[in-house]
């Protein structure tokens, strides 16, 4: 490991040391004996053991003796650090690489109202005519992201978000009948995820999942929208449902260790 130098006076190099010897555990690494540390870390044998035996004494590492290996307890400091991060914040690099992978657009967003708002994005080329920013609305109810979020209610619930609202036919294939809503409701609380073809702007096709809270309450969506001409229905669901709900998954582990990490958004 590279050492890192004092910049500033201020520079404790005991706690440098120590979690030097933290890092040096890894996927490849589970467990090594003292000789292994020290050479991960470039420490002396003599100095590697007081760090690893002091690691021992506070519980962030366990040792039989021979071999030493990290305890559950480094999660703590990470878990300070997860627990101060908002829901865009942790799910803007999931996001980054979702995008990475499918090379399509993802979103993360809110219900509001009887609208979704977005709240992380990662755009890829542009396939619709209006701009989407952070801050935009569109109805829930015409978007794969509004369905998930939607499927989540309570029938009363429902009632109350979308029950008078006009369901306009804002692409060539939107659903305008309550009937029809409930009916693509049930189904996609049902499978678990939601696709929308060219319902709220033709051309548009966007699949999402939900995220859940600790509660298993669904407080958010992420979804991957592409251009029809790009993506089939089928080729949506066999290509981009596959990533889209490993991302979800993730989002939603750092977000049940995240206790303050609100929706971004009024959920009114």
């Amino acid at each position: 490991m590279e050492p890192v130098s004092d910049q500033n006076g201020g520079y404790v190099q005991s706690l440098a040391r120590g979690l030097m010897v933290i890092r040096a555990f890894d996927e490849s690494n589970p467990e090594m004996t003292l000789a292994e540390v020290a050479r991960a870390t470039d420490l002396s044998r003599a100095a590697a053991r007081r760090f690893l035996h002091t690691l021992v004494q506070l519980g962030y590492v366990w040792t039989d003796g021979r071999v030493f290996t990290l305890t559950p307890r480094v999660l703590e400091l990470g878990f300070a650090y997860l627990s101060s991060l908002s829901l865009p914040e942790i799910a803007q690099p999931y996001l980054e690489q979702l995008v990475g992978e499918v090379h399509e657009s993802a979103s993360v967003s809110v219900l509001d109202g009887p609208d979704i708002v977005y709240v992380a994005r990662v755009p890829t080329s542009r396939i619709m005519t209006v701009s989407i920013n952070i801050g935009t609305r569109f109805p829930a109810y015409a978007t794969s992201m509004g369905r998930v979020l939607l499927a989540d209610l309570t029938p009363a619930e429902l009632e109350r978000r979308v029950g008078s609202a006009a369901l306009e036919p804002l692409g060539p294939h939107t659903i305008t009948t309550s009937e029809d809503l409930r009916r693509e409701l049930a189904r996609t609380h049902e499978q678990g995820w939601a696709l929308v073809d060219q319902e709220l702007e033709a051309g548009l096709r966007s699949i999402a999942a939900p995220i859940r809270d600790r509660s298993h309450r669904v407080v958010a969506a992420v979804n991957i929208s592409s251009h029809a001409t790009r993506t089939t229905p089928e080729q949506a669901q066999q290509n981009l449902l596959p990533p889209l709900l490993a991302t979800a998954e993730r989002i939603e582990a750092d977000l049940r260790v995240a206790p303050n990490a609100g929706s971004g958004a009024a959920t009114s």
